[in-house]
């Protein structure tokens, strides 16, 4: 006899749940993101002896010039898209892996999982990520101390960048880089929501004391690290040259496919093919401890809620 269907959690529970996870995330790793951002937006020197700048001397440089306040450039874009984005990417991921469940036991094998990932990382793409990128690409671009209020720079902050780009470059701009960005979200997510789902699982299968969704905040937050180093380590190239496309304003002319074999051509011919990993080591550092908090908090925040709702369900009954 096959097992009863598991109960079905509320879209609403994922969008709380994921949108709570997105704030912890970005609170506690955006300065990592600032430090890859330079990294990949740096031209490397093809000077014989001269080594292009590691993350820490970036990070060190940021602080000196542009006092440690420059390290979170950026953050009120990231803020007012990473809620969203994370809502959104637990809520689709949940409906995509509900489609490709077994009818029967209410189960999504790891082939579903996989699937999911890449409709939730392609959702969340289109909707959020490539505008609040761009944004924020633009306001961690800038070099400029936060501290001397003689020193203003050309975007002021999220809501402002927001404005001079829509005027001057108009809301398409707001797109550059689209493709690339769900084919890095889209295989980003496909990796790391397999990859803890199937750690999730192996856990849970030698804990049969801990309940589903239950276990200890430090092994979700290890699974989390794990699963959450994988997909960098496969599109470190996508982002690099997406990067660069959302940092240079439009050309007349230009098309998404001329502009991405512009910048990876003019990256290979002066860079070297080592310009397409610039940032992965802030990024792996970025985005692995990223997912540890996400996934902890997302965890931690859906069992309170559900936990809520059976007490009020069970006071109503």
């Amino acid at each position: 006899m096959a097992p009863a269907p598991k109960k079905k959690t509320p879209i609403g529970v994922h969008l709380l749940a994921g949108g709570t996870a997105g704030m912890a995330e970005a609170l506690v790793c955006h300065p990592l993101d600032t430090i890859k951002v330079r990294m990949q937006l740096s031209r490397g020197s093809r000077v014989k002896g001269v080594k292009p700048r590691g993350f820490i001397a970036t990070g060190a440089s940021i602080v000196k010039k542009e006092s440690p306040l420059g390290l979170y450039k950026g953050l009120g874009a990231v803020v007012s898209g990473i809620v969203p984005k994370m809502a959104i990417r637990f809520a689709s991921f949940e409906q995509y892996k509900g489609m490709m469940a077994n009818k029967e036991t209410g189960l999504t094998g790891s082939g579903g999982i996989f699937f999911a990932g890449l409709g939730a990382g392609v959702t969340e793409a289109v909707l959020v990520v490539c505008p609040m990128e761009v944004v924020k690409i633009r306001l961690q671009a800038q070099v400029h101390s936060m501290t001397d209020p003689l020193d203003i720079p050309k975007y002021r902050n999220a809501a402002h960048a927001l404005y001079l780009i829509l005027r001057e470059e108009g809301p398409a701009t707001l797109y550059r880089g689209v493709a690339l960005t769900a084919l890095r979200q889209a295989t980003n997510q496909a990796a790391n929501f397999t990859a803890y789902t199937e750690l999730k699982r192996l856990l849970q299968k030698y804990q049969p004391q801990f309940p589903e969704g239950g276990l200890p905040a430090w092994q979700t937050g290890i699974i989390g690290l794990i699963s959450g180093a994988v997909g960098p380590f496969t599109n470190a190239p996508i982002d690099t040259i997406k990067t660069r496309i959302q940092r240079a304003t439009a050309l007349k002319g230009e098309t998404a496919w001329t502009r991405f074999t512009t910048v990876a051509g003019q990256m290979f011919k002066e860079e070297g093919p080592s310009a397409f990993y610039k940032g992965i080591t802030p990024r792996v550092m970025r985005v692995a401890p990223g997912q540890a908090v996400v996934f902890m908090v997302y965890e931690r925040v859906r069992a309170i809620i559900e936990k809520e709702g059976d007490l009020v369900a069970s006071a109503d009954s």
